[in-house]
């Protein structure tokens, strides 16, 4: 990934893979400080400045496109703190008529770039920094499992988004291409914040 994004590696990256990465995980994040893109941890589920304790308010795991400018909790971050968040795919849920959920893997040939926010929190030894990931109305591919979708940047897009090309990151805040993404059912362990290894991405009939 440090490759990938050209970016210095920070000596305290979680372990991976992880196949089931759930909120309040750590996990590896692209950001531009100090005048060059750096690979670091963070938290997955952003927390505003004023929340008292980590659980002070709701878990803040996603930030929608269509009013990430105006949130007070993410406003401030959408202008002047973003990031990405290097997956190589996602989960999504249905429910069958009995209300059981059936999780999906959405994936693509290489490896995926989710826009996304961070902020840090808290003081003293109790600090993080955390991070939601930015998402928008789901495109025609993925609406069959859900109607929402993650931002998905495009390497083209990977400097404007990390303010390292001026202003103007608005307009990627869109859906992926239809071609990009494609999905298979895997097993319901996945449902389980225990659940882990390889098999969990494995088609499931």
């Amino acid at each position: 990934m440090a490759q990938m994004f050209a970016a210095m590696p920070a000596n305290n990256l979680p372990n991976v893979p992880n196949y089931n990465v759930c909120p309040t995980t750590d996990i590896h994040v692209v950001m531009a400080a100090e005048g060059q893109r750096q690979l670091v941890k963070m938290r997955w589920g952003f927390l505003p400045h004023w929340y008292k304790t980590p659980t002070d308010g709701p878990l803040l795991i996603n930030a929608r496109a269509e009013t990430i400018a105006e949130k007070p909790a993410f406003r401030t971050a959408c202008r002047t703190r973003r990031c990405i968040v290097p997956v190589s795919g996602f989960y999504e849920w249905t429910k069958d008529e009995a209300g059981k959920r059936w999780p999906w893997y959405i994936h693509s040939d290489e490896p995926l770039a989710l826009a996304s926010i961070w902020q840090d929190w808290g003081q003293g030894e109790e600090t993080h920094r955390t991070c939601a990931v930015v998402t928008t109305g789901a495109n025609e591919t993925i609406s069959q499992i859900h109607h929402r979708m993650p931002v998905i940047l495009a390497e083209r897009d990977w400097g404007k988004w990390l303010g390292e090309e001026g202003h103007g990151a608005a307009p990627l805040m869109t859906a992926a291409p239809e071609d990009l993404l494609s999905f298979y059912a895997v097993d319901p362990k996945v449902n389980s914040n225990r659940a882990s290894g390889p098999e969990l991405i494995e088609p499931f009939d």
